[in-house]
């Protein structure tokens, strides 16, 4: 699925969330800061995303998930070749955080996410792709 704020910047990002009130706040904020938001409830459904050749400027991972979790994703879509995307963990679990470092995550942000720790996030994936374009 995927939603589209007015105004949208060029940035899209995939957000890979099982629970739903999560996939709602996250993609709120997402859409907040004029991002093009993919949905995607576990990180099988991330992997194929890839697969199929969709491009992302930023994914956003939950750790814990059905099929396949954050971590797992992550190797799988690094695995792939795929460099060019800023890969976030996020997750209220205690030991995540190394879970997601040991995967090759750029970022890890613990929930609850606010927009204050988004923001900037987003600000520097603006600024790498207008980089990348000169």
């Amino acid at each position: 699925m995927e939603l589209k704020a007015k105004g949208s910047t060029s940035i899209k990002a995939l957000l890979v969330e099982d629970i739903g009130v999560c996939r709602l706040v996250l993609s709120t904020i997402l859409l907040r800061l004029h991002c093009e938001v993919t949905l995607a409830m576990n990180g099988k459904e991330a992997v194929d995303l890839f697969l199929a050749g969709k491009k992302f400027d930023i994914v956003l991972f939950d750790k814990n998930m059905p099929i396949m979790t954050g971590p797992e994703a992550i190797v799988k879509i690094h695995a792939m070749g795929e460099t060019d995307v800023k890969m976030v963990g996020v997750s209220a679990d205690d030991h995540a955080m190394e879970a997601f470092t040991s995967a090759g995550v750029d970022l890890f942000v613990p929930k609850p996410m606010r927009m204050e720790a988004l923001g900037p996030i987003i600000q520097k994936v603006i600024k790498k792709k207008k980089n990348d374009m000169v």
